[in-house]
């Protein structure tokens, strides 16, 4: 089996637990609300249903994710990830417009609470389950580069603390007595699951566009210039976009305009082969060669030169600003 393909059955399974784990902590959070009647558990238990449906379309889009490029998607089926997080940033946020809406009744109509104390109890193991599932499911994300993994396991860490908060809120109002406070409590939860949502949607949509990524690009630059030989003179244009956990990456390398076609290409694919294995980087890097044009003769290290016009006098070591920007006309 390759390392690829496990990767890819390691995601579907934390998918897969992701759902039941997800599962069991609605059961636990829906009897705490049963138990008390606070309309603040209530929302903490509306808000794990977005949980688990956002966890089914995850397994769906880890599942779409892992198929193999073809010629209708010749840079894989790796975004359908940044649209399933869209997807969960949008339920947040239809959650969150329902739980304030609870809210606002509670404050209206008034709350009648049963048995706070051990509907509390119950929530908040449930709310330490989905801390552990939290977590799991943030560093595994990362770990198979699975977008919308982390962005599962984001939810469910705002979620976790979402029930700490409201923990707290239902212990004031137990030693208060003071009803109103529940309701309050719960519209401070629907305004921070609509943050949640919007934050989703806004950094999932933005990956969608092909928004530069800078984490990838400093990546990208640290192992070129692990890599790179004294012929590989500079580098401008430097270009990233992520399709899920595959990196397209177009990048201009400047090379000494004395060597021959054959020459300069094969130096510059090998350079891009070696730099991302050297970053751990699935995808590709599409290179194009420049001759140096005698431009870059004081960064040059090319002791045989016989067309040099100037001594070397800088530093060779590729810097963001440069490496992302025009070459010389």
């Amino acid at each position: 089996m390759s390392a690829e393909h496990a990767e890819q059955k390691s995601r579907i399974r934390i998918a897969l637990l992701s759902i039941t784990a997800g599962i069991c902590v609605l059961g636990l959070k829906y009897v705490a609300y049963l138990l008390s009647g606070s309309v603040a558990l209530k929302s903490d238990a509306i808000e794990s249903i977005v949980n688990v449906v956002a966890a089914v379309f995850a397994l769906g889009a880890v599942i779409f994710a892992g198929k193999p490029a073809d010629r209708e998607h010749p840079y894989g089926h790796g975004k359908i990830e940044h649209f399933s997080a869209v997807f969960e940033g949008g339920l947040i946020s239809l959650a969150a417009v329902f739980i304030l809406l609870e809210a606002a009744k509670g404050l209206i109509y008034g709350v009648e609470l049963k048995d706070l104390g051990r509907g509390l109890l119950v929530n908040l193991v449930a709310g330490g389950l989905n801390g552990l599932l939290g977590w799991f499911l943030l560093t595994q994300g990362r770990k198979t580069r699975s977008k919308a993994l982390e962005a599962d396991g984001h939810h469910i860490l705002s979620d976790f603390w979402t029930t700490i908060g409201i923990a707290t809120g239902l212990l004031a109002v137990t030693f208060t007595g003071l009803k109103w406070f529940d309701p309050v409590m719960a519209m401070i939860v629907g305004l921070l699951l609509a943050r949640t949502g919007f934050r989703l949607v806004k950094e999932s949509s933005q990956a969608l566009l092909d928004m530069e990524d800078p984490e990838v690009l400093a990546k990208v630059l640290v192992a070129m210039n692990a890599v790179r030989t004294w012929d590989i003179i500079a580098i401008h244009e430097l270009r990233s976009f992520r399709s899920g956990r595959y990196t397209h990456v177009d990048v201009h390398i400047v090379v000494p305009e004395f060597y021959p076609v054959r020459q300069a290409h094969d130096l510059c694919e090998s350079f891009g082969v070696k730099a991302l294995k050297e970053g751990a980087i699935e995808g590709e890097m599409h290179t194009h060669v420049d001759p140096c044009g005698r431009l870059y003769c004081d960064r040059c290290p090319a002791v045989e030169c016989t067309i040099r016009q100037a001594p070397k006098s800088l530093d060779t070591a590729f810097v963001l600003d440069e490496a992302i920007a025009e070459g010389p006309a």
